[in-house]
C-alpha cells in the first residue's frame, strides 16, 4: 500500500492533463491567480454589457436587419453580439482601434510625436492619452453615422433631440468604458486586454454562427461543410506555424581581457526573429479599415440626395464581404499593415547599436551599420513570407464561402487569425510568468 499522499500524486500524474498542469500550477500562485480572476470577471463584465440594449430601438426589427445583411452580420460578429442587440457597447472598440491606427500613422510622420515615441514609457503614456482623447470624437461620429443608418431602416423609432442625443452619449460612453476594461486587464490582468475582449466576442459568437449553419444546411451541402471544417483545421495549423517561425540569426562575443589575461573564451547566442513580429494587430487593423466603405455605403445609401446615393449604393455593392474588390483590399491591408507594425516595433539600426555596444557581431556582417542593413534585409524576407500567407488565409475562407454557398462561415478565416494569434499570445506570456515565478523561487532558496 502506498502512503496516502504518494497515492494521491500518482492519481495527479494519471489523471490529470498535461494541458492542464499549467493553469493548475498558475492558482496555486497568488499573484497568478489574483490575475486569472481579474481577467475572467472583466471579460463577463463585457458580456453582460452587451446585452444592455440603447432604449428606443425595434430590437426584433433590428436582428432581422442584421440577419438579411451579410455586411452588418459580419460587423455584428466582431462586436460579439452587441450591434444586434443594439447594446450600450455596440460600436465595440472599432473608435479606439482607428484612433490608435491614425496615431501610429502620424508618429511615421511627425518628427514630435515619433520624438515623443522614443522617450520610453513616458512617450508611449502621453501617446496612449492622446489616443484615448481621440477616441471620443471618433466614438461620437460612428454613434451618429450608426444611428442615421438604423434610422433609414426605421428600426430606430425615437427622433426628439433629448432622446437622440442620449443614445448617441450612451454608444460614446459605453466605447469608453469598453475601452477602460481593456486597459484594466492589459495591466492587471493577463494578456492583450483589447484583443481578449475581440477574441471573446467573436468565440461567444460561435454558437450563433454554427447553429445559423446548421439551419440553413440541406444534404447536399454535407460535403462542403466538410471542406470547410478541414479548411479551417489548415488554417489553425497555419497560423501556428506562421506565429511560431523563427528566423535564428547567429551572433557572437568578442573574448574579453581584464588586466593583461583572458577572462572567456567568447560566447555565441542567437537572435530569434519572428516571422509574424506583429502578431494578430494588422489583422484587427485591417479589419478595421476594410468595414469602413461598407460602413460609409450604407450610410450614404439612404441619403435623399441621388448622387450619393448612387455613390452609396456603388461602395455598398463592391465592399460586400463576399466581392472582389473586399477581399483584394482586405488582402493588400493586411500585408500591409504587416510590415507597417513590424516596422513600428523591430527597429534594426537599435537593434545593431545594442549588439555593438555589449561586444557582439554576426559571424561575416561588420557591426554598426552593415548588421542593421543585414538585419533589414532578413526582417524583409521573412515578413513578406508571413504576410503574404496571412493575407491567404484571411480572403481565402470568404473565396471558399462564395464558392460553396454557406455564407454564415465567411467570418471563418478573420475569425480563426485572431482566436488563435490572441491564444497563442496569452499562452506566451502565461508561460512567461510561470517562468519568472519560478525563477524568483528559486533565486530565494
Amino acid at each position: 500500500m502506498l502512503p496516502a499522499r504518494r497515492s494521491k500524486k500518482w492519481a495527479e500524474r494519471l489523471w490529470m492533463p498535461s494541458i492542464l498542469s499549467p493553469i493548475i500550477s498558475a492558482f496555486k500562485i497568488k499573484e497568478l491567480r489574483r490575475k486569472i480572476i481579474i481577467t475572467t470577471i472583466l471579460v463577463i463584465i463585457f458580456r453582460i454589457s452587451a446585452h444592455i440594449p440603447v432604449s428606443g430601438v425595434d430590437l426584433q426589427g433590428l436582428q432581422q436587419l442584421f440577419s438579411s445583411n451579410q455586411f452588418l452580420g459580419l460587423l455584428d460578429i466582431f462586436s460579439g453580439g452587441t450591434l444586434a442587440n443594439f447594446s450600450i457597447i455596440s460600436l465595440g472598440l472599432n473608435p479606439y482601434i482607428n484612433a490608435s491606427i491614425i496615431f501610429q500613422l502620424l508618429t511615421m510622420i511627425s518628427p514630435k510625436l515619433e520624438a515623443l515615441s522614443k522617450e520610453g514609457e513616458t512617450g508611449r503614456q502621453m501617446i496612449n492619452q492622446y489616443t484615448r482623447y481621440l477616441t471620443v470624437p471618433l466614438a461620437i461620429l460612428q454613434s451618429i453615422g450608426m444611428f442615421v443608418l438604423l434610422k433609414n431602416q426605421g428600426i430606430i423609432t425615437q427622433t426628439s433631440p433629448l432622446q437622440i442625443a442620449s443614445i448617441i452619449v450612451g454608444m460614446t460612453a459605453g466605447t469608453i468604458f469598453l475601452m477602460w476594461i481593456g486597459e484594466l486587464i492589459t495591466e492587471y490582468g493577463i494578456g492583450n486586454g483589447i484583443s481578449l475582449l475581440i477574441f471573446a466576442g467573436i468565440v461567444s459568437r460561435v454558437p450563433v454562427v454554427l447553429t445559423q449553419t446548421v439551419s440553413v444546411v440541406d444534404q447536399t451541402q454535407i460535403i462542403n461543410i466538410l471542406l470547410f471544417l478541414i479548411l479551417g483545421i489548415l488554417t489553425v495549423a497555419g497560423v501556428v506555424f506562421i506565429n511560431e517561425g523563427r528566423r535564428q540569426i547567429a551572433v557572437a562575443y568578442a573574448r574579453r581581457f581584464a588586466n593583461g589575461k583572458g577572462s572567456d573564451s567568447g560566447a555565441q547566442t542567437y537572435l530569434p526573429l519572428r516571422v509574424n513580429q506583429a502578431g494578430v494587430i494588422p489583422i484587427i487593423f485591417a479589419v478595421s479599415l476594410v468595414l469602413v466603405p461598407s460602413f460609409a455605403g450604407s450610410y450614404l445609401a439612404g441619403l435623399p440626395n441621388p448622387g450619393l446615393a448612387s455613390i452609396g449604393r456603388l461602395l455598398a455593392a463592391n465592399f460586400n464581404p463576399g466581392s472582389l474588390v473586399y477581399n483584394l483590399v482586405y488582402f493588400i491591408l493586411v500585408v500591409g499593415f504587416t510590415f507597417f507594425y513590424t516596422a513600428v516595433i523591430f527597429n534594426p539600426t537599435k537593434v545593431a547599436e545594442e549588439i555593438k555596444k555589449y561586444g557582439g557581431f554576426i559571424p561575416g556582417i561588420r557591426p554598426g551599420v552593415q548588421t542593421a542593413a543585414f538585419l533589414n534585409y532578413i526582417m524583409v524576407r521573412i515578413t513578406l513570407a508571413g504576410a503574404l500567407f496571412l493575407g491567404a488565409i484571411a480572403v481565402l475562407p470568404s473565396l471558399a464561402s462564395s464558392v460553396t454557398g454557406i455564407q454564415t462561415l465567411i467570418i471563418g478565416g478573420t475569425g480563426l487569425l485572431i482566436v488563435v494569434s490572441v491564444i497563442l499570445d496569452t499562452a506566451k506570456q502565461f508561460e512567461s510568468k510561470l517562468i519568472e515565478r519560478s525563477y524568483d523561487v528559486f533565486a530565494r532558496k
